[in-house]
């Protein structure tokens, strides 16, 4: 029986993953400087530092790398607390969880303030027992560590522990745990969906069906 859900947010429950595509393209154009490249694709893999510096070098910028990455932080920021809308159904999943005294946290490699400023405006906080973030856990998803701090929270261990998650990499590393895993369809990660699928005990393209996962997490 599930005791404990795991939930990344971006591309899971918030539909944001396009900010980080867009982020170096919002801020050039704070700047006034207009540019078809798609600079999303490029700086998607890359590093807050080495996305500044690419946009330092190929775009001129008389900033030091640390005032670029404040003004792309600023930016992206500014779409949490904003813009950010959570994904259609999750809401619904969430309530029925609660219900069902399903203990809930968050592991997710955005930053705490941003994760926070998009919760608290959309009323999703009080889902959810505890925010982890990569960024303080001090190692990637690609690490364990994240998932043995949200089940040491909960008090759960891997047999009665779901993870909610759109990405590939982090589902590997959730089921090399022995960890249960719902995966969700993202547009931002389309091209990994075969992965996504395999390492999906659920799958799901979006949360319309939400009772018919709930009850095939109680079927297991």
């Amino acid at each position: 029986m599930a005791k404990g859900f795991i939930f990344d947010v971006d591309g899971t429950i918030l539909d944001s993953m396009s900010i980080w595509m867009d982020a170096g393209k919002l801020y050039l154009e704070s700047l006034g400087i207009k540019t078809d490249e798609n600079i999303g694709e490029v700086m998607f893999d890359l590093t807050m530092a080495e996305g500044a510096e690419y946009l330092k070098k190929n775009y001129g910028l008389d900033l030091s790398i640390e005032e670029i990455c404040d003004g792309i932080n600023n930016r992206v920021f500014e779409f949490y607390d904003k813009e950010a809308m959570e994904k259609k159904y999750v809401r619904n999943f969430l309530e029925d969880a609660k219900e069902m005294d399903i203990k809930m946290t968050i592991a997710t490699s955005t930053d705490r303030p941003m994760i926070e400023a998009a919760l608290k405006r959309l009323d999703l906080m009080k889902y959810f027992d505890e925010i982890f973030t990569t960024t303080e856990v001090g190692k990637g998803k690609a690490s364990p560590d994240i998932f043995l701090k949200a089940m040491e929270k909960m008090g759960t261990t891997t047999a009665d522990t779901w993870l909610f998650e759109d990405a590939a990499y982090s589902m590997r590393t959730a089921k090399g745990m022995g960890l249960n895993t719902v995966g969700i369809y993202d547009e931002s990660s389309a091209g990994n969906q075969e992965q996504v699928k395999e390492l999906a005990d659920i799958y799901i393209t979006d949360w319309s069906g939400y009772k018919d996962v709930m009850r095939k997490i109680e079927e297991k």
